[in-house]
Order: C-alpha cells, then structure tokens, then sequence
C-alpha cells in the first residue's frame, strides 16, 4: 500500500534515503547503482532533467491496493537502522527533503527499486516493512 510520494529535483546524480541524521560521509557511490551503509542509501539517479518520483510503500492491509511497480529492479535490499522510526528522502544538496514517520525507532527491512538503475533513474519505489513482518 503507497504510504506516501514525493516528486524531487536534483542538481546532482545521487539521491539519499534512510535516517533524519547527517548521512555518512564514507557513504559512497562511485559507479554503482546504489550504495548503503547501516542507516543510509544512496541512489544513482538522473540531474537536472526533471522531477524524481519517489514513491513509500507499506505491507498492504488488503491485497487489492497498488503496490510497488513489478517492473523496477531491485538495486537495494536490506536493513536500515532509523532511531527516530522516521525516514528521510533528499538530494545531496540537502534542499528537497521529504521525512515520513514509519514506525518505532528500529531496524526496518527496506527494499529501494528503480525504473531503470544507474543514471538514468528517474523513478524509486521504497518499500519499507518492520523485522516483525
């Protein structure tokens, strides 16, 4: 079930998602899709050609909801540690930023798709799920 969207420009070709903290400095891309560390991922996307849309999904109440688009490919797949149970989606630049509470402070299973990965990603699907689930 889509939780929340957000449609984000960027100037560079990196978007980050994960805790409302600062976002590592040693967290870095280089020619990789995506990259993570254990409170953060770091998104290769497309600058300055448009809107990112970034869409939030939780485990759906009832399977008839949209979910996340079956096309994407899958460019993270792991646990996020979020120690306020909010997560925050932003450029680099730090002046676009959306923050959506998901729950408890915790560990969080999160899975980030992409339309097309690399830079030419204009479209990210965050599917977020407690450990419990």
């Amino acid at each position: 079930m889509q939780i929340a969207g957000v449609d984000i420009y960027v100037n560079h070709p990196v978007l980050h998602l994960g805790a409302t903290d600062w976002v590592p400095l040693s967290l870095a891309l280089d020619t990789a899709p995506a990259a993570s560390c254990d409170t953060h991922v770091a998104v290769r996307v497309r600058p300055q050609r448009g809107l990112i849309k970034v869409r939030l999904f939780a485990p759906p109440d009832d399977p008839q909801t949209e979910g996340p688009d079956a096309e994407f490919i899958t460019v993270f797949d792991g646990s996020l540690l979020l120690p306020d149970g909010r997560i925050a989606v932003g450029d680099v630049e730090q002046l676009t930023r959306f923050v959506r509470r998901v729950g408890d402070r915790g560990q969080f299973n999160v899975r980030v798709a992409v339309n097309a990965p690399g830079p030419d990603a204009s479209a990210i699907d965050i599917i977020i799920t407690s450990p419990s689930k």
